[in-house]
């Protein structure tokens, strides 16, 4: 096994496409630029059998005051987790690199079924369970888009199926675009939804800059509801692979009474159809044992629309610096606050 980084963007996406591994953006070579463009270092790793890809691992080169650590997000990827030669290989590079680095820390988000012996993978390596949870989704709603659109209406909780219908008699259109001025619209009712929610807002910046780096390969559009000329509701939507992402989603709290969103969410899966794609994920839900979770409303709304959660292993943390414990305090004080 050689692990060696891998700098074109065709064997970075040649490998996610010919093994089934791609299941989220977040481990795209476009995420990747998409971090480099907000300034952050970006490592990509391949793991090579001759010249046969058995691997990928994305890090990010995350910067704070307490420390820096590297994440991967939804990753690494391997042929074959089972493998521990493959195992071994890969997590003994990824220290490596942390100590070269002088990170405090290495942060795994894989997208591995939880279950315990996919934890023990990690345990015998040394990593443990990262203090907060849903870094990066976890468990996720998806929704399978074979069926035909009548099936997948028909598959909808009667209210949501409702609301879909009641949003088009209203008057409500839908209109989609990767153009800065639909994300312009769409920020200025993301605003309105974080003063809502009282949750940390993204930056244009940030929401422009990740719209750059996947806007070339058309995998990201605005979807913008318009309710009597008005822009009242909005998705951001990534397209990777086989999958539609529902990554951030917005609305006016003034018009709640217009279930826009609802026509939204119908007019995404109706172009991830149309682009012949088999997944919708609407990103994470809270656990259904969770009801005063903070995201329980949100949940409900997705689950309305069909479909099936899917429920990852765990970030797991291998820790090289004592100063990781100071980290380790404050995002366990960070979860208990926001009731995670």
């Amino acid at each position: 096994m050689e692990i060696r980084e891998i700098s074109q963007k065709s064997v970075w996406e040649g490998a996610c496409s010919v093994r089934v591994w791609s299941q989220s953006f977040l481990h795209s070579w476009n995420w990747g630029e998409f971090q480099a463009a907000l300034g952050n270092r970006v490592f990509r790793l391949g793991v090579f059998s001759g010249e046969t890809v058995e691997g990928l691992a994305l890090l990010v080169k995350v910067c704070a005051r307490r420390g820096s650590f590297l994440l991967c997000p939804h990753g690494p990827l391997l042929s074959d987790f089972r493998d521990g030669e493959l195992r071994s290989a890969l997590f003994t590079a990824l220290k490596n690199l942390g100590i070269r680095e002088t990170v405090s820390f290495i942060r795994l988000c894989p997208l591995l079924p939880a279950s315990r012996e996919n934890d023990a993978l990690f345990t015998e390596a040394g990593f443990r369970n990262a203090p907060i949870h849903m870094m990066h989704p976890e468990l996720t709603w998806n929704l399978d888009l074979a069926p035909s659109e009548e099936t997948l209406m028909a598959g909808m909780r009667k209210t949501t199926r409702y609301l879909v219908r009641r949003a088009s008699k209203m008057g409500v259109t839908v209109s989609q675009s990767s153009d800065d001025s639909f994300l312009r619209e769409f920020y200025r009712i993301h605003e309105d939804t974080v003063e809502r929610q009282r949750f940390v807002p993204f930056s244009f910046e940030y929401l422009q800059k990740e719209m750059e780096a996947f806007r070339g390969d058309e995998q990201i559009s605005v979807f913008l509801a318009k309710h009597e000329g008005q822009v009242i509701s909005g998705a951001v939507i990534v397209f990777y692979g086989k999958t539609a992402f529902y990554h951030h989603g917005a609305s006016l709290s003034a018009f709640r009474e217009v279930p826009a969103s609802y026509l939204v969410q119908w007019r995404i899966i109706q172009e991830a159809k149309r682009r012949g794609l088999s997944v919708y994920n609407f990103w994470g839900i809270s656990p259904d044992d969770r009801p005063n979770h903070p995201w329980a409303g949100l949940s409900l709304f997705k689950k309305g629309f069909g479909g099936y959660s899917e429920n990852y292993l765990h970030a797991k943390d291998l820790v090289l610096k004592p100063n990781y414990w100071l980290t380790w305090a404050i995002e366990k004080a960070r979860r208990v606050k926001r009731g995670l």
